[in-house]
């Protein structure tokens, strides 16, 4: 018996091929949608999750009383450690560690990397996995190096390379080899080797080298730029941790830390989604509710359709009962229909899934799970959706068309319309409403990331190029690279070069205290540190308003730069009060002077406000990282090769290996230009989905009033009559739709900008922009609709049999 009923199911579908395909379509469209981003959203949920004990472990993030005074996602140096030796049994397990890039060479292979440096604890706390190599030893002795397969096959062609060296350079200039003692297999994404998104770490040196990197002992409690991590024992809370970490806090530190630092430990597996106030948690429920919108709005549209498609099939419900037919039969009948077609568009949507996925991971910028990472479990959810959808869609013609009389049904009398329609019209005025939502959101998020672009930074993005150097941070290495620079600013397609610490890339190169040197160093007030040499206001183009910037002939150390931010945090009137006024920094017995003060420029994204900003010469603070080229408009590609031949020359045994800072800035709005993408989509399925809604309702609609068409032309109704007539029936659909969305939008595109220093004001625009565009789509097919049913021969349509 049930195998008939599919039979018969299945010859309905094939000959209602038209409305098959058409119903199919926009519930495959809407399944696959919600499947890749619920894929994606579940893989973004799992990073973290993977490591070893990753339920007890924690990171120690730094929440100051001014978030200008430290990084979030670092802490105290010697805190974890500390923790774990003074009380034992709380912590099982801890981990710090400190970035850095350096040149590494292997013959005549030569590459910048970024190396971790950190306590030998990594493998055996997180559980990495060795592909050759032994866990417990591997990062205990001095110079020796855990790799990556990648990176062995990159610079050795194979993984098998325990006892091999490589030369790492340090911040003098000096070189060395280091042992291959590890090579790990491929890392999963994760919090703890990839922090930062920009910046993931496949290089790994034990703490007992930091001494041949120049880099601050992890013993020194002033050090506050260490990311550290703790694993608690079985039982522990982490609120058992509160007095202990307030404790040793107040032992260790100096006063302008302890009065202004509060360490709250974050679990690892939530940390992901928490970073940078929640800007990957927001994404993803922005993106999770888009899925949901687009989702609902398939599975309404293949409700009406099947609602709408029910009324053609009153005579065969009537033959069928003539014939014998039971209603409970009839029912399931229609319900099988339904539960096949659902089936359908769920099946074609896991057949699609691994073909659609790496254009997905194109549009989001990241990796999707294969259905195969999956747990077995979510097996259930298509099946949910089968069944659910399935009953759902067949339930009023199973039930209501099931139960008509006899005598109307051979008639082809659907007396139950008129109380019915109310259904199906607001069924599409939900998808209204849902692709409004849908239109606005997509609208606001463009012009916020379009705004991002187009406002000014406060310097010239435009054709310019850095690139990282060899590093020698004693005064000849520093006077070796401003010889360096000098060469290739002689290039004639180079405008200007210069030798800094920090560029704008929001990867910040420390934050001291600053306060006025006529007030205490409780007044001090954090402030971004930038080093540079002369020519930086000359490459990025950034406005000098008042004094002097560095010059070629050396400074005393003593003489600084600020913003203009600066002078308003330091209490001066105005700028020119600010000249060669006296500030210092705690701790520092240096009287440093204002020599001058630059425009505020946007160094970190524009979800934060501009930092004041102070500027120390690289003379006087002979630390740097990079090398900036404003280059001349032109044959870029040529001047990019041309740079790249001097630089052999220049510099030998290091990789010229530069970035466009719109580059850099499209890696800062990473995430933003993936919700962009996604909106996108998002609105072009919105769209269709509610158009396919409307053409199911205007068909049946059409159909309904077929001969009330044609005694109004025998009455001489004129064509745009009976095309307002269709229309004016969807005008208040639309109203109350649009009614609902409005606010509805308003309320969450305002919750997201908010969460941005700098932003767009809602206005009208997209509002009038989406409910104006939808509107007159619609109005579009159901006028198309129409006129093929008022051009049609009255007389066929007022036959009667």
């Amino acid at each position: 018996m049930l195998r008939n009923y599919f039979k018969i199911g299945w010859r309905n579908i094939v000959k209602n091929s038209l409305y098959s395909v058409v119903n199919v379509t926009g519930l495959l469209a809407g399944i696959t949608f919600a499947v890749l981003i619920g894929a994606y959203v579940w893989g973004e949920r799992q990073i973290n999750t993977k490591l070893r004990h990753s339920n007890q472990q924690y990171i120690l993030t730094s929440l100051w009383k001014d978030p200008n005074m430290g990084l979030e996602f670092t802490t105290l140096a010697p805190l974890s450690k500390r923790l774990k030796e003074d009380y034992p049994n709380l912590i099982a397990n801890y981990y710090r560690w400190d970035g850095l890039t350096s040149g590494i060479t292997k013959g005549d292979k030569h590459f910048r990397e970024q190396i971790q440096l950190g306590d030998s604890t990594l493998l055996s706390m997180f559980g990495f996995e060795l592909l050759h190599g032994n866990a417990g030893t591997a990062l205990l002795n001095p110079y020796s190096v855990v790799i990556t397969a990648e990176k062995a096959i990159k610079y050795f062609n194979r993984t098998d390379v325990i006892g091999e060296t490589l030369v790492i350079q340090n911040f003098s200039g000096g070189k060395r080899d280091f042992m291959v003692t590890g090579v790990l297999k491929e890392i999963p994404e994760n919090s703890v080797t990839q922090i930062k998104a920009s910046i993931k770490n496949t290089f790994f040196i034990p703490t007992n080298t930091f001494s041949y990197f120049g880099r601050s002992s992890f013993d020194n409690w002033e050090n506050t730029v260490l990311p550290s991590y703790i694993e608690l024992k079985e039982g522990v809370s982490i609120s058992d941790l509160e007095k202990p970490l307030q404790q040793l806090i107040r032992q260790n530190t100096p006063e302008t830390i302890s009065q202004n630092l509060k360490i709250r430990p974050v679990a690892l597996t939530d940390y992901y989604l928490q970073k940078d106030n929640g800007l990957v948690k927001r994404m993803l429920y922005t993106l999770s509710c888009v899925g949901m919108f687009i989702l609902l709005m398939a599975i309404i549209n293949f409700i009406n359709l099947a609602i709408s498609r029910s009324g053609t099939r009153i005579r065969e419900i009537g033959v069928r009962k003539v014939l014998g037919g039971l209603r409970r039969q009839l029912i399931f009948q229609f319900l099988t229909e339904s539960v096949i077609l659902v089936l359908m568009a769920t099946v074609l949507s896991v057949i699609l899934y691994p073909a659609l996925r790496p254009l997905f991971e194109q549009l989001v910028g990241k990796s999707v799970p294969m259905l195969s990472s999956f747990p077995v479990y979510f097996a259930l959810l298509p099946l949910a959706i089968v069944l659910i959808v399935g009953l759902l869609a067949g339930l009023y013609p199973a039930f209501v068309l099931s139960s008509l009389n006899t005598v109307d049904s051979l008639k082809g009398k659907l007396k139950t319309a008129n109380q019915k329609i109310w259904l199906r019209k607001w069924l599409v005025g939900f998808q209204f409403c849902m692709a409004n939502v849908v239109l606005i959101a997509a609208t606001v998020v463009t012009q916020q990331v379009d705004y991002f672009f187009s406002q000014s930074l406060g310097y010239n993005k435009e054709y310019v190029v850095s690139s990282q150097v060899p590093r020698d941070w004693s005064a000849a290495g520093v006077q070796k690279m401003e010889t360096v620079r000098n060469q290739f600013a002689a290039m004639s397609q180079i405008s200007s070069v210069s030798l800094s610490h920090e560029i704008p890339n929001g990867n910040n190169g420390g934050q001291p205290l600053v306060y006025r040197k006529e007030n205490d160093s409780t007044q001090a007030i954090p402030m971004q540190a930038m080093i540079s040499d002369e020519n930086y206001l000359n490459t990025y183009q950034i406005t000098l308003k008042a004094g002097n910037f560095f010059d070629s002939r050396g400074l005393d150390s003593g003489k600084i730069v600020i913003n203009e931010k600066a002078t308003q945090v330091l209490g001066y009137k105005n700028i020119e009060e600010a000249i060669d006024r006296q500030i210092r920094i705690p701790g520092d017995p240096t009287v440093f002077v204002i020599k001058g003060i630059v425009q505020d420029f946007h160094f970190n994204s524009m979800q934060q406000p501009i930092q004041p900003t102070i500027f120390f010469s690289v003379k006087g603070v002979p630390i740097y990282r990079y090398l900036s080229f404003k280059i001349k408009p032109g044959n870029v590609a040529q001047t990019i090769e041309a740079i790249q031949k001097k630089w052999a020359v220049l510099l030998p045994g290091s990789s010229f290996e530069y970035t466009f800072m719109d580059d850099t800035l499209k890696q800062m709005y990473s995430t933003e230009i993936q919700l962009k993408k996604a909106a996108y989509v998002s609105a072009l399925l919105a769209l269709i989905i509610a158009l396919l809604g409307v053409l199911g309702l205007v068909s049946v609609s059409v159909h309904k009033r077929v001969k009330e068409i044609g005694v109004r032309k025998v009455l001489g109704a004129s064509l745009p009559d009976i095309l307002l007539l269709f229309i004016k029936e969807f005008v208040f659909v639309m109203i109350i739709a649009a009614a609902v969305a409005c606010p509805l939008a308003y309320f969450m595109m305002q919750s997201w900008l908010n969460h941005y220093a700098y932003r767009i004001d809602l206005t009208p625009q997209p509002f009038i922009i989406s409910i104006v565009g939808l509107s007159m789509l619609t109005s579009l097919l159901i006028s198309f609709q129409a006129i093929k049913t008022a051009l049609a021969n009255p007389v066929k349509s007022l036959r009667t049999e």
